[in-house]
């Protein structure tokens, strides 16, 4: 039988039909290229009424993009009607996690009770090893509800053994696709041709029933005067076949549709318009759609057929051919194309083709005017992948693709390098064309903030800083280009001066990027500012309002996908950091486990050493103290990646001290504080004088610790946050009582309780508990009774609260390596199968899965995977 698809043929083949329908839950289909795998799918949906079941996902030539990839499987399963219930889009983003998003996928579709299909076709194209293990986890652990259809050329390293063991793969081979008699009986006839049962026979025969050698075969046949003649002389092996093929279809088309088959067969992809610039026609889609419904070797992209692509080997041959004929005319065609399409806003091909014509300057021009927003659109490794493609000799001379080169050297956190190629841009600036040169300096402007941010090199920051904003008035503004980079450039120096306490001056740069990003609907430039607007509002005001910036922060980036996103990152740790101070320790502990599962320390150790710090300081107020040490010393190691020292490491080493004096470890905290540097004195001065008077009241020298105190209670020597300066002025009034001044004691804690009360603080209080002095102070003429209350409650609980369990939690954040291995817990899969999967030895998985264990504070697999569901870190079971 003959079924016809928007004009097309194709066979029903009811053998290969029932092997479809009887399938397991996941098809193979692997075969060489024109077997016919994408028809047989095709053709099969349309017979059994699964177009509405059936999400197809085409893989573009030679794909490395992880996020597209993904974004496609997400779109391809909206499509269907049960996805379209279940499934969020994809959103992209600069930062993008794959193994996240399985997860998100996982947990999405474990509410999937319909059966629907997932047709990954031309999977062999996915280039992306990342994307495939991604992939592998999907079909591992999938609900039996979702089907998969794969269709390649070749096999895929898929682990796909264990289930074809367990009885879950149904493949379909080139033997089972070859046309049978009948078969090519019925594709003859479609066309109009009666042939003997010899001449079928022999066709089928030379071709080895291969189904793209047989709709040639067909197309050529309907044209030719002895039909007979041609089918018993046709022979050869699949490459003798296409090329004989190639040349008899050419060869009897009118010139007009042979010069549009060679000229567009340098292209992925085309539309009618784009054939019609490169041949200088007319007719271009009217051509493209005749050729789709003759058959075999054009297919149309879209359900309005104006987009078409050619059939891999055919376009193939065609080159070839195109090579042969007009070889000195194929740079040409490539220049035409780029500039079609970066006329009609398509950059990717434009600067594909810029670059396939060798022409370095246009290509180096789309590749910086649109590198950013490729970056915003989540082809952040498209954008790679391009720069990777310019000759190392044209990126040597030339400074705007140096300084696209330093970004990515930045983003994998390669500082040196990225210094490297910013130097080096920065010398060859003046070979700019005037009209590009402000879009340079600001470029690089921004390169030098987060280089200098990302080494903690604070006077760097200032330098930059103050270069960005004051540009001679005779050259172009330096956030001048376009609205993307000017955006990026006011929230990096935002960021960088919150970093160097330029608080006002932060607040003022981010909020401008911010409304600039929202302007131009730039959502994830729009949650980075917001996401560190809320660390500078923290510092100087009501708490209630930084928690609202971050939780905008928030929100906004769970609304796109970005949860685990690291510019996300500050907006946890500023929620974590006021609900620790408001004694809400266990929603603390929550906010910044989010924060964990989106730092990347490794990439931002000053982002990193403020997170150990605010997970140190919890675990102090909670009474850790051994936890406490060893996330104060993890920040500690990530301190000295950086190139000086700041105040957050001054109040690293604070915390660290204090830790020491509730473990009684006295002479240890004289050891420390008798080594510290001039230079640390001088940035945290009043942040060590606090555990200075610790230490003095723990050795009951309470004069000293007084004494101690003036400076930080006068704000001569400033603590790190006002929540601190609650703390010196609780410490003032015990030392004061310990010296039997009860006025001044109790002034000490008036003021206190003046800085806490507006942010409902009552961390200090808990951290130093003086019950009887905050008992005899309510019956005094205080402001503040109630608060009082509120803390001797808390201190009642906690004195007569049992020892407690502690909640699952991770000790310390996985490694992109562990989390990997998390991952595979929930397939059942053993150790050495999962270094096989993972092609990493056994020893590997085995470290890796101890380390997890002790993270998660379990003791075995079953528990691992229990606790990791219960963070987050794994999707509910299916």
């Amino acid at each position: 039988m003959i079924t016809r698809r928007g004009g097309t043929a194709a066979v029903a083949r009811p053998t290969l039909f029932g092997l479809l329908e009887g399938a397991a839950r996941i098809t193979l289909v692997c075969a060489p290229a024109g077997s016919g795998k994408t028809v047989l799918l095709r053709s099969w949906i349309e017979e059994t009424a699964l177009n509405e079941r059936a999400a197809w996902l085409p893989i573009e030539r030679d794909e490395h993009d992880v996020q597209k990839f993904w974004t496609g499987v997400v779109e391809a399963l909206r499509g269907t009607a049960p996805g379209s219930q279940l499934l969020r889009p994809l959103e992209p983003s600069p930062s993008f996690d794959g193994w996240a998003a399985v997860e998100r996928l996982l947990e999405a579709l474990a509410r999937l009770k319909d059966r629907v299909w997932l047709v990954l076709n031309d999977l062999h194209e996915l280039r992306a090893d990342e994307a495939l293990r991604q992939l592998e986890l999907l079909l591992l652990r999938a609900p039996k509800s979702l089907r998969f259809v794969m269709l390649t050329r070749h096999d895929l390293r898929l682990g796909l053994h264990r289930l074809r063991l367990e009885g879950e793969l149904t493949e379909i081979r080139a033997r089972e696709l070859r046309f049978t008699l009948e078969d090519t009986r019925l594709l003859i006839k479609s066309s109009g041709i009666d042939l003997s049962d010899r001449a079928l026979a022999l066709l089928v025969e030379r071709t080895e029933g291969w189904a793209a050698g047989l709709r040639l075969a067909a197309l050529s046949l309907a044209r030719h005067p002895d039909p007979e003649r041609f089918a018993a002389d046709f022979s050869g092996s699949e490459r003798t076949v296409a090329e004989y093929l190639l040349a008899e279809v050419l060869d009897r088309q009118p010139e007009h549709v042979r010069r549009l088959l060679l000229r567009t067969s340098l292209l992925e992809r085309f539309s009618g318009p784009l054939a019609d610039a490169l041949t200088g026609g007319s007719s271009g889609e009217r051509i493209l759609q005749d050729l789709e419904d003759s058959n075999a070797f054009v297919v149309s992209l879209d359900t309005a057929r104006t987009w078409f692509r050619y059939h891999h080997l055919f376009a193939d041959l065609l080159k070839l051919e195109l090579r042969r004929t007009a070889g000195a005319e194929i740079a040409g065609l490539h220049a035409t194309a780029a500039g079609w399409y970066a006329a009609e806003g398509y950059p990717v091909e434009a600067i594909r083709h810029a670059q396939a014509a060798g022409d370095w300057k246009l290509a180096t021009q789309l590749l910086a005017d649109h590198y950013f927003s490729l970056q915003l659109d989540g082809q952040g490794a498209t954008a790679h992948e391009l720069l990777r493609r310019f000759p190392p000799a044209v990126v040597a001379t030339d400074p705007e693709l140096a300084a696209l080169v330093a970004a990515g050297e930045l983003e994998r956190g390669s500082l040196d390098e990225a210094e490297r190629y910013v130097s080096r841009a920065a010398q060859n600036a003046s070979s700019v064309s005037e009209d590009r040169r402000g879009r340079l300096q600001v470029l690089l402007a921004i390169l030098r903030l987060s280089l200098a941010r990302q080494r903690g090199d604070l006077p760097a920051v200032v330098n930059e800083s103050t270069r960005l904003l004051s540009a001679p008035e005779e050259q172009p503004h330096p956030l001048a280009g376009s609205d993307e980079r000017h955006a990026l450039a006011l929230i990096s120096l935002g960021v960088a001066e919150a970093n160097i306490g330029r608080h006002e001056e932060a607040e003022q740069h981010l909020e401008q990027g911010i409304a600039l990003a929202q302007r131009i609907r730039r959502p994830y430039l729009q949650a980075y500012g917001l996401a560190f607007l809320a660390p500078p509002a923290v510092m100087q005001r009501p708490h209630r309002v930084a928690v609202e910036t971050a939780m905008r922060a928030i929100e906004l980036a769970r609304s796109h996908g970005w949860s685990e996103a690291p510019v996300i990152v500050p907006a946890y740790l500023v929620v974590g950091v006021v609900r620790m101070w408001q004694g809400q320790w266990k929603e603390a502990d929550e906010w910044l486990e989010l924060g964990s599962r989106a730092l990347r320390a490794e990439l931002d150790p000053g982002q990193g050493e403020v997170f150990y710090l605010i997970r140190g300081e919890l675990e102090l107020m909670c009474g850790r103290y051994a936890e406490a040490l060893a996330a104060l010393g993890a920040g500690e190691r990530l301190s000295r990646m950086l190139a000086a020292a700041r105040p957050v490491s001054l109040q690293t080493k604070s915390a660290f001290l204090l830790t020491l004096l509730k473990l009684g470890e006295v002479e240890r905290v004289e050891e420390v504080l008798v080594k510290l540097t001039d230079e640390e004195r001088a940035i945290g001065a009043g942040q060590i004088l606090l555990p200075l008077a610790a230490l003095q009241l723990a050795r009951r020298d309470a004069h000293a610790a007084s004494i101690t105190l003036k400076p930080v209670l006068d704000r001569t020597a400033p603590v790190y946050h006002n929540n601190w300066l609650v703390v010196g002025f609780l410490l003032e009034a015990l030392a004061r009582d310990a010296l039997g001044e009860p006025s001044a004691s109790a002034s000490a804690l008036e003021r206190a309780l003046d800085l806490a009360e507006p942010d409902g603080v009552l961390s200090p209080f808990l951290l130093y508990p003086a019950p009887e002095l905050l008992e005899r102070h309510r019956g005094r003429r205080t402001a503040h009774a109630f608060l009082i209350s509120a803390i001797l409650d808390r201190l009642t609980q906690s004195s007569m609260r049992p020892a407690r369990v502690e909640p699952t939690r991770l000790s310390e954040p996985l490694s992109e390596s562990e989390t990997r291995v998390l991952r595979y817990l929930p397939t059942n899969l053993s150790a050495p199968e999962i270094a096989a999967e993972l092609h990493v030895s056994v020893h590997t998985v085995k470290t890796h899965l101890k380390h997890l264990y002790s993270k998660l504070s379990v003791h075995d697999r079953s528990d691992a995977i229990k606790a990791a569901r219960v963070l987050g870190l794994l999707a509910p079971g299916s």
